[in-house]
């Protein structure tokens, strides 16, 4: 599995309804954060080793009501 992390930014007063969206309909999604800054939430999520990233996001996470941008880190190394 390939850990993911996708920062979203939402339409004004949105971000509680795209959390809750994102818990419920994206079963790869671990956990969903608010955030301060250029963006309001972050996405971790998991993702098969042969997983098209750009797909998922695009197709899973992008579409969904009240986003309005993304911006994905995509992982390497995992230190403990």
């Amino acid at each position: 599995m390939q850990p993911i992390f996708v920062m979203i930014k939402c339409e004004l007063g949105k971000a509680y309804q795209v959390a809750d969206a994102v818990v419920q309909q994206v079963e790869q999604a671990s956990e969903v954060y608010s955030t301060s800054g250029s963006y309001d939430l972050l996405v971790k999520c998991y993702l098969d080793s042969d997983a098209d990233v750009g797909r998922f996001v695009t197709e899973q996470l992008q579409t969904l009501p009240g986003v309005k941008d993304t911006f994905t880190l995509i992982t390497f190394k995992a230190f403990s």
